[in-house]
């Protein structure tokens, strides 16, 4: 069914890396939700009078707060698609993330409204009356919103979207918290005992677990969190297959949205190479990876000793002697000058952020490690700390 839906309402929707196409998928997945959750709201409500079921009018309101939040993720990706303007240099592209914390946020609320009916229930029970139909009406939203789960999450997973994510997520709770629904109602007419309020309960823990997980999801990557460490690994991997290149360090991505992309990093090279030949190839990388991975990137290049064997020699000693204080640092940028009475090392050192040492503590430990192991040299440093995972 999604492939179908697909292939009729979304033209190339192959091209996931289109914001044209994803703004096509947000406008799918909006509209589906809307009708769908409508629907189901109109289903339940009806539901809910006929028994007198808090849980029921609950689980209904919850289906309207999902049509409300569907909107909001329709709009989102509308906006989210602009081009780039003078005032937003970057595009619109994390619209999509503000899109789908306005979504937790609309969950999160629904949530602590059917908390406090549920609890009122509680305190002051009023019977439910059983009806087949009511349960019929349950059962098919079960079924629906278990289809919606899986649209959501196909459609997501195809352009690594944190708003459906979100909104898939929430299906899921809803399949649950109906769930719950349908077995205090059946409780009720086989044992004559009343469970309203307490699966009124469940209903708004699950709704809440939702609002908050999918929180998180869109609010990790406003505060500028790591990016994928496979995205690392590709950009480094497809930067150091050219033979001209020797080492990466500095690499930095910055998110603007999904698709929208900017890196830069530090290309080390050889200060024998010619740099305009060099300077080529590092043109060529920067083509590429924004084929490979639809990024901009921005690389600096650091000509580096390669051919001199006493500077890899003191860059090995160096190496060792850091990793004394955290085997997770790195070193780069290494260079050193002779003299008659000391040898400067002057690099930068990369400092994980689990660290206990302040920047200032680790240089004076490499200093005291330095000249532990020969008097003559004298460590000129730059603390660095990572912007992606160390390994």
């Amino acid at each position: 069914m999604t492939e179908l839906l697909l292939r009729k309402f979304v033209k190339n929707y192959d091209q996931t890396g289109d914001s044209a196409v994803r703004e096509a998928y947000g406008s799918l997945s909006g509209i589906v939700g809307i009708l769908l959750n409508l629907l189901l709201c109109t289903g339940k409500f009806f539901a809910g009078l006929l028994t007198g079921s808090v849980s029921i009018t609950a689980d209904a309101f919850n289906n309207l707060s999902d049509a409300a939040s569907s909107v909001v993720t329709l709009v989102g990706f509308r906006l989210a698609g602009r081009k780039a303007d003078d005032d937003h240099p970057y595009g619109h592209g994390r619209m999509e993330y503000l899109a789908g914390l306005a979504v937790s946020v609309v969950i999160l609320l629904v949530g602590v409204e059917l908390a406090q009916g549920a609890v009122e229930k509680i305190l002051h029970p009023e019977p439910v009356v059983f009806s087949t139909l009511s349960v019929g009406i349950l059962c098919a939203s079960i079924a629906v919103k278990l289809w919606m789960y899986r649209f959501n999450s196909q459609l997501g997973k195809r352009i690594s979207s944190a708003a459906m994510a979100a909104t898939a997520a929430d299906s899921l709770s809803d399949c649950v918290a109906t769930a719950a629904v349908l077995v205090g109602l059946v409780a009720s007419r086989l044992w004559e005992v009343s469970i309203d309020g307490w699966t009124g309960i469940i209903v708004a823990a699950f709704v809440l677990r939702a609002g908050w997980e999918s929180a998180k999801d869109t609010i990790d990557p406003l505060l500028g969190q790591a990016p994928d460490p496979e995205l690392v690994k590709g950009i480094e991997e497809t930067v150091l297959a050219h033979p001209e290149i020797v080492g990466v360090h500095d690499l930095m991505v910055h998110d603007y949205g999904p698709s929208r992309l900017l890196a830069s990093l530090h290309a080390e090279v050889s200060l024998d190479a010619d740099m305009a030949a060099t300077h080529d190839v590092i043109d060529d990388v920067e083509k590429e990876l924004a084929r490979k991975y639809h990024l901009i990137a921005t690389i600096h290049m650091d000509p580096i000793a390669t051919n001199d064997e006493l500077v890899n020699t003191r860059k090995a000693e160096m190496t060792e002697l850091i990793r004394q204080v955290d085997p997770a640092m790195t070193l780069h940028d290494f260079r050193m000058t002779e003299g008659p009475t000391h040898t400067n090392l002057i690099f930068d050192v990369v400092v994980p952020h689990g660290c206990p040492l302040s920047d200032e503590a680790v240089k004076a430990e490499i200093a005291r490690l330095a000249r532990e192991y020969n008097e003559r040299y004298i460590t000129v440093i730059q603390v660095d700390h990572p912007f992606t995972a160390l390994v």
